[in-house]
C-alpha cells in the first residue's frame, strides 16, 4: 500500500491501536512509509504474520517491524525483527489499513465535507447527507437516500425510493433497486408484475463492484448492518441478510430468501428462492443450496451437471452410501472370519 506521501512513527502507532512494541527502535525503523507483505516489505514498511506457516518468510523479510501473535515473538526477535505483538494480527492488520487509509483523506479537503461530482446525477428529491461523497457518474433516483460519510465510488445507480445508511461503500458499477425479476404466464407471453417494494441497506455495508440489489416486489430486500459483499453478487428481489454476514463474489441468491446473521457464503454459490439460512451458517464455494438450513454448520454440495432426472436419482444414491459403506464393512468382517476359520481347519 503506497503511502500518498505519509509517514506514521511505531510509537503513534501503537499509542492509537494497542499492542506491545517490542525489539530495537532506531531512527532508520522508528518511521514506517507503506504497508507491504513481508516478501516486499523493505526498512520503510510494516508488515504482519498471522500464521506460524509463514515463519520462514518472517525470518526472511526486511520489514521495519511485524505486527504479529505472541506465538511468533520468540522468532520474530531471534531474526532481529522489531514487532507490535498482539493476540490477533489479522485485525490488528486490518485496522492498521483503515487508519492509514483515513490519514490520507484527512488531507483530502474534498473529502469529509459533502462532495458530488460534476457528473453525479442527483434528484432534488434524494437525501444526501452533507458527509457523503458521491463518484463520478453516479444516478441517485427520487426519494432516495443516502446516510452520513457513505461513499458511492463510479457509476452507481441507487434507484428511487432506496436507502443506504451510514458509514456504506459501494464500488463502481453496483445497482441498488433494479427491478426484481418478476413475470406472470398468460397465454404463451410474460407478463411484467410491476415491483413496487424498494431496498433498505443498514450502516457499514460494503459492497463490491457490479453487483446489483433488486428492490422488492412488495416489501423491500433488506441487507443487515455490517454485511460485507463481493463483486459481481445478485441478490434478487425480497431478499433478506442478516447483519454482520460475508458473501463472496459471483454468488446468487434467489428470491424471498432469508439469509441469517454471521453467515459465511463461499464464491460461486447459489441459494434457491424463499429458503431460509441460519444464522452462523458456512456455505462453500460454488455450493448449490436447495433446501432450508435450519443448523449452523459448514454446508457443502457440488455435482456434476445432470439432467434433473438423473440428478435425484444420484442424490438419492448418495443419501444410502453411508449405509452402504457400514454393510460393505460387516460384510467384509464376514469375508474375513469365514478365510481365517477355514485356514485353521
Amino acid at each position: 500500500m503506497e503511502n500518498g506521501g505519509l509517514q506514521l512513527s511505531l510509537a503513534e502507532i501503537v499509542a492509537t491501536l494497542g499492542g506491545v512494541l517490542d525489539g530495537v527502535v532506531t531512527p532508520e525503523n522508528k518511521l514506517v512509509q507503506r504497508i507491504a507483505p513481508l516478501e516486499t516489505a523493505d526498512q520503510h514498511s510494516i508488515s504482519f504474520c498471522s500464521d506460524t506457516r509463514y515463519q520462514a518468510q518472517l525470518a526472511k523479510t526486511k520489514a521495519a517491524c511485524v505486527v504479529l501473535a505472541p506465538s511468533l515473538q520468540a522468532a520474530a526477535l531471534e531474526a532481529g525483527l522489531t514487532c507490535i505483538v498482539t493476540d490477533n494480527p489479522y485485525a490488528y492488520f486490518a485496522r492498521l489499513t483503515q487508519w492509514w487509509q483515513q490519514s490520507q483523506r484527512d488531507k483530502n479537503p474534498l473529502w469529509g465535507a459533502k462532495h458530488i461530482h460534476p457528473s453525479a446525477v442527483v434528484d432534488e428529491r434524494a437525501d444526501i447527507h452533507p458527509s457523503a461523497h458521491i463518484g463520478p457518474l453516479c444516478v441517485i433516483e427520487r426519494g432516495a437516500s443516502i446516510g452520513a460519510d457513505t461513499v458511492l465510488t463510479a457509476r452507481v445507480h441507487i434507484g428511487q425510493g432506496c436507502s443506504i445508511g451510514q458509514r456504506c461503500i459501494l464500488h463502481p458499477g453496483v445497482v441498488i433497486g433494479a427491478d426484481g425479476f418478476g413475470f406472470a404466464p398468460e397465454n404463451g407471453r410474460w407478463l411484467k408484475i410491476a415491483q413496487l417494494g424498494a431496498v433498505r441497506i443498514g450502516d457499514d455495508v460494503e459492497i463490491g463492484a457490479n453487483t446489483c440489489i433488486d428492490r422488492g416486489a412488495l416489501d423491500d430486500t433488506v441487507i443487515g448492518e455490517g454485511v460485507k459483499i463481493d463483486n459481481l453478487v445478485q441478490i434478487a428481489h425480497n431478499v433478506q441478510i442478516g447483519a454482520h454476514t460475508v458473501i463472496a463474489g459471483n454468488t446468487g441468491i434467489a428470491g424471498s430468501a432469508k439469509i441469517g446473521e454471521h453467515c459465511a457464503i463461499g464464491g460461486a454459490a447459489n441459494i434457491l428462492g424463499h429458503l431460509s439460512i441460519a444464522s452462523g451458517t458456512q456455505i462453500s464455494p460454488t455450493s448449490m443450496v436447495t433446501r432450508s438450513i435450519h443448523r449452523p454448520g459448514l454446508y457443502t454440495g457440488i455435482y456434476p451437471i445432470q439432467t434433473n432426472a438423473e440428478w435425484e436419482r444420484t442424490a438419492a444414491s448418495i443419501k444410502q452410501v453411508d449405509k452402504m459403506r457400514q454393510r460393505m464393512k460387516k460384510l467384509e468382517q464376514t469375508i474375513s472370519a469365514f478365510i481365517e476359520s477355514q485356514q485353521q481347519a
